[in-house]
């Protein structure tokens, strides 16, 4: 999603944005996506299938922090690699002073030590001139593919910004989606609620044409993107609209990503709420419980959760999603780390016991797949649709001083029953298919899974 290469015409949507100023060490906040090719394709894929293109966000982060800088990183991969406890008690080190790698040397295990001097050597020996950043990105990447874990991995600082922008569902720009058309024109394909774009007036299907007084048609969306978040804060825009050129002035603001929808469905005299989930990130919980509430409020009789295509995201916030359905008495799931295994139990004293179906495809995984078990085994919900994803780990990430990220698996989750769902997913009490009628024109009617979970309710 992130890789500038893979943009294609018509294949391809950024998002314009700005770095978050408190990151010190961002430097370029831009979002970069490459458009699935269409909503039918991706509902059609096969399991094996999606695994070779899975989204980018396909997994359980139990924690993400940030400040620590490549020696640390280095000893946290070493530590990984080497068997047994005993080189904990030797992770004792100093920062060497310049010129002087051997106060380094000499307060690390002999392992680390064969990686430094291997590092050093190549600075200093090599015939051409090497960038010591780039060398040490291979480093520690090539100890994370020794793992051998799809899930485990080195993001670069372009790659490490949108992660975070995806997990944190919030980023520094005016708040539209681009995407390139046949032509080669860019088109805004989407304006965000209450962001500087919408209040200005941008609307979807503006071709834009200039961007800071500079003239960008024939550039690619990561162009576009990069110029609108390049300079101070005010950005000019022109758009062709109608045959019409308009120019707009716009300031760069935080924009909060919206991770749910809501709706209410009326079905044989009885009211049917439905919540969208689009990933787990840091602010989901929030939307979650304010568009749950909003539902109560209108006397729903039951209610739908859609986590069809949500590829994951945080652990804390599908902790706290399940914990609005599930009293103190019952498991979300559990955390097996290295064979001990630890229950997590709600966190509330919840009095909710209407009827609820939830929604999966293959591309549920991780984080929906834990809140899909949850509700099935802990609830007694309905899981409606096909086999998940099948990701059953959960990984911590550390942001490192340079913008990039480590990621790495430590723990197995398993449901609230025990079972592991890795690379089998979790099965639908309903198995429901989508029709070939919903991949030409999808929409409410003749989405089948949907149909399926309303009938279900509606009894």
């Amino acid at each position: 999603m992130e890789e500038k290469e893979k943009i294609q015409k018509k294949s391809t949507k950024s998002t314009a944005k700005k770095k978050t100023e408190p990151k010190k060490t961002v430097k370029n906040e831009e979002k970069i996506e490459t458009k699935k090719e269409s909503k039918k394709q991706e509902k059609t894929e096969t399991k094996t299938e999606t695994k070779k293109q899975e989204p980018e966000i396909r997994e359980v982060i139990v924690e993400k922090k940030s400040g620590f800088n490549y020696i640390e990183v280095i000893i946290i991969m070493i530590i990984t690699l080497i068997l047994g406890g005993m080189i904990g008690s030797f992770i004792t080190y100093m920062i060497p002073h310049k010129n002087d790698s051997t106060s380094v040397i000499k307060e690390i295990p002999k392992e680390l030590r064969e990686f430094v001097n291997t590092y050093n050597n190549i600075v200093t020996d090599y015939y051409e001139d090497i960038d010591h950043d780039k060398l040490l990105e291979a480093g520690i990447s090539g100890m994370l593919d020794y793992l051998d874990d799809d899930y485990s991995v080195y993001m670069n600082q372009e790659e490490s910004e949108s992660f975070n922008e995806q997990v944190e569902g919030k980023y520094i720009g005016i708040g539209i989606e681009i995407t390139q058309q046949e032509d080669g024109s860019v088109q805004i394909t989407d304006v965000f609620n209450n962001t500087p774009a919408s209040k200005a007036g941008l609307k979807i299907g503006d071709t834009i044409i200039a961007v800071r007084d500079e003239n960008v048609e024939g550039l690619v969306p990561s162009d576009i993107s990069t110029k609108i978040k390049e300079g101070d804060n005010k950005v000019k825009i022109k758009v062709r609209r109608d045959e019409k050129e308009i120019e707009f002035t716009l300031s760069l603001e935080e924009v909060e990503l919206e991770s749910v929808t809501s709706e209410v469905f009326e079905k044989n005299d009885k009211k049917i709420g439905y919540l969208g989930l689009s990933i787990f990130a840091a602010n989901t919980y929030e939307q979650f419980e304010k568009k749950l509430l909003e539902l109560e409020g209108q006397n729903i009789d039951s209610l739908i959760i859609d986590v069809r295509d949500n590829s994951g995201g945080y652990l804390s916030t599908v902790t706290d999603i399940a914990s609005l359905f599930l009293n103190k008495s019952k498991v979300i799931y559990q955390l097996d780390t290295k064979g001990v295994v630890e229950q997590i139990y709600s966190k509330t004293n919840t009095d909710r016991n209407y009827p609820i179906s939830v929604l999966i495809n293959h591309n549920s995984a991780s984080a929906s797949e834990i809140l899909a078990a949850a509700l099935q085994e802990s609830y007694g919900a309905t899981i409606i649709g096909v086999n998940s994803f099948g990701k059953g780990t959960v990984q911590k990430a550390y942001q490192l001083e340079s913008g990039s990220t480590v990621k790495y698996t430590i723990q197995k989750w398993l449901t609230p029953n025990g079972n592991w769902v890795h690379e089998v997913g979790v099965t639908p009490d309903i198995e429901v298919q989508l029709e070939i009628e919903y991949y030409q024109n999808p929409n409410n009617d003749n989405d089948s899974q949907l149909q399926k979970a309303l009938e279900e309710l509606s009894k």
